[in-house]
């Protein structure tokens, strides 16, 4: 069954590219050609977004009935806690002092993607969540390691100021693992993948609209 799960996964991440869109603020990042006060506000807006993710993530651990899906969400908001801290590093890397993070107004083009996945909790259909949320995770990793590493040759973070990135960009093949099994004992009760399309294409769509807000500000 577990080759069932990773076919469907891979249809829908195909399905998602083709719907088009570009992240714009990655390159940027990497050229070097992103300027500082997109960086302070990517950090700003990932402060809140990580919180708000955190909470949405126990919410849908609670709300699974199967027992790899609750493993899966409640490891992903434990990450979640963990970035927090090294949020806090990237942000001072920036400049930014934890008032100013405070003080800070978010973008609404950046807190469309935590705003969809709290109504995904608010939905209570914790199947149709996972399989939009693995969907849009792939690209996640490859972002965060190309930031870290420009931000160590263009704009001369430290390690501690690029842990947030780090943090994520590291493979997680037992989490992968656990998402593919979450996946495969929601396919067995007989749920229906196509009703979640809608969610996947919204919340991808919700991505690139974060990204592309900070690119704008440039």
């Amino acid at each position: 069954m577990t080759k069932d799960a990773k076919a469907l996964l891979e249809r829908v991440r195909e399905e998602l590219k083709g719907e088009g869109g570009t992240n714009r603020l990655v390159p940027l990042i990497a050229s070097g050609e992103a300027p500082l006060a997109a960086l302070k506000a990517l950090a700003a807006e990932e402060h809140r977004i990580v919180q708000s993710d955190w909470r949405a993530f126990l919410t849908l651990a609670a709300q699974s009935t199967e027992p790899a899906q609750r493993e899966f969400f409640a490891a992903v908001a434990g990450g979640e806690g963990l970035a927090l801290a090294k949020l806090a590093d990237f942000a001072a890397a920036c400049g930014l002092s934890p008032d100013d993070v405070a003080a800070y107004r978010p973008l609404p083009g950046c807190q469309a993607y935590p705003s969809y996945v709290a109504r995904l909790t608010l939905d209570g259909n914790p199947h149709h969540a996972l399989l939009a949320i693995l969907a849009n995770f792939a690209e996640w990793g490859g972002y965060c390691a190309t930031i870290a590493a420009a931000l160590r040759e263009h704009y001369g973070f430290d390690d501690a100021g690029c842990a947030f990135f780090d943090f994520f960009a590291v493979p997680a093949p037992e989490l992968d693992a656990l998402g593919l099994r979450a996946l495969d004992q929601v396919l067995a009760t007989g749920w229906k993948p196509e009703g979640a399309m809608p969610a996947a294409r919204l919340l991808h769509s919700y991505e690139l609209m974060f990204w592309n807000t900070l690119a704008d500000l440039g």
